[in-house]
């Protein structure tokens, strides 16, 4: 996906307005600024960020339209995706969390400059997130499938819907983590890659919790 062809999925997907667009914008502006000061993307994702970043993030919006009303949760959100993009694209609740203080710091900049009044960051390590029963799920180069279900599962019900893109490693990482948790998984493959793929998952639940039940 060339850039030109990355924003024109997003206006096809999302009939982005003018002022949407000046969000989206700046967002890239300000990651490409603060790539001087900390590395929040690749260096070689550089010239490709409308597609490599932006269109990525994005993508996980339409993966989640059926989920019910309540937040969105987005784990080891570092530089903001995709949770920026999403916040910037929708009006869901959206709590990023974040464990690094330059991000977190960064991540809170972001969002007063921009005017995200909906979205918020939790400084701490995902465990420690208090217990809730988000809508959605999001999770982008943060663990792999099993951790990432152990230490997140507290914020979940079998109402939630997880959306994780997980590049090459998809389907190894699903195997995997199907020893040990239970539910309704898919993979969808990414518009921005066709070798990676996302993680659709719904009605999680850990087969050793049942089992003590």
């Amino acid at each position: 996906m060339t850039e030109e062809e990355a924003r024109q999925w997003l206006q096809s997907r999302f009939d982005v307005s003018r002022g949407t667009w000046e969000r989206l914008e700046s967002y890239v502006a300000i990651l490409l600024r603060e790539m001087e000061q900390q590395n929040l993307i690749a260096e070689s994702t550089r010239a490709h960020i409308w597609a490599r970043h932006i269109v990525d993030s994005a993508q996980l919006l339409p993966l989640a339209a059926k989920a019910g009303q309540g937040r969105w949760v987005d784990l080891g959100s570092g530089a903001g995706l995709p949770a920026i993009v999403i916040a910037i694209l929708h009006e869901r609740p959206i709590q990023l969390v974040e464990s690094r203080r330059k991000r977190i710091d960064f991540l809170n900049d972001v969002i007063a400059e921009l005017g995200l009044s909906h979205a918020q960051v939790f400084g701490g390590r995902v465990e420690t997130v208090p217990a809730s029963a988000a809508a959605i799920i999001s999770a982008r180069a943060y663990a792999p499938l099993p951790r990432l279900l152990e230490s997140a599962h507290h914020l979940a019900d079998e109402k939630t819907i997880w959306v994780l893109p997980k590049g090459r490693n998809a389907q190894n990482e699903l195997e995997a983590a199907t020893r040990s948790w239970q539910g309704a998984f898919h993979v969808e493959r990414s518009v921005t890659d066709a070798d990676s793929a996302i993680i659709v998952a719904e009605a999680v639940r850990s087969v050793r919790r049942k089992a003590r039940g």
